[in-house]
């Protein structure tokens, strides 16, 4: 069977089930935070993370609700991380604003997570505790599972850049695949290839998890 692309196991749920509709309110991620450095900087400051209008009902007015604290596993050195919640004025949807280098629902950050499933290109740091075997086996198993419905998110988007990826790949993809081309696509770094892309996923659609 050689030449013949078989299709990839199907994802499982929890990684393309859409929320838009299910909730008034939940997370969000800005994209333009990738580092510890940059989100320091801005969550100090009240408006750093606020959103310029509110997910669900579209009201420009968000007011700062309260600030909550995350502790990612994994990572030799890194801090308790302060999030910023903010809730609507309007419809008092309440939106929690994630820096785009955590990790959303794993309590990780994503360099910890591209040490486990690209160990070549990212070694793992002195110091670093083990990943638990049951939760790398979840990870690798996500890693080679079906990319069809982040492909077909990018393939809609309307930006070019994007589409590009989904074309570079195709409807039969892993996730490992489509995270490889979009990387070299976009000249993405060693320990950097996960979060934009992830990312990006939400923001297309809320809920959608690419790991």
């Amino acid at each position: 069977m050689t030449g013949i692309d078989l299709a990839p196991p199907e994802a499982e749920a929890c990684l393309i089930r859409s929320r838009v509709a299910s909730y008034k309110g939940g997370t969000l991620v800005d994209d333009a935070v990738v580092d510890l450095a940059e989100h320091l900087r801005r969550i100090v400051d009240v408006d750093g993370y606020r959103p310029a209008r509110c997910a669900h009902c579209g009201h420009l007015h968000l007011h700062m609700h309260d600030r909550i604290e995350r502790r990612p596993r994994g990572e030799p050195g890194l801090p308790v991380v302060v999030v910023a919640r903010y809730i609507c004025a309007e419809c008092e949807a309440t939106w929690r604003v994630l820096p785009a280098f955590l990790a959303r629902h794993l309590w990780r950050v994503w360099p910890t997570v591209e040490r486990l499933v690209l160990p070549k290109d990212t070694p793992t740091q002195p110091g670093a505790p083990a990943i638990p075997e049951r939760t790398g086996r979840r990870w690798r198993a996500r890693w080679s599972s079906s990319a069809l419905v982040v492909v077909t998110l990018l393939a809609v988007s309307g930006v070019t850049a994007l589409e590009a990826s989904a074309r570079d790949v195709g409807l039969v993809a892993t996730r490992s695949k489509l995270v490889a081309a979009h990387g070299h696509r976009t000249s993405a770094r060693p320990g950097a290839r996960l979060a934009p892309l992830a990312a990006t996923t939400h923001m297309l659609e809320r809920g959608i998890r690419l790991m």
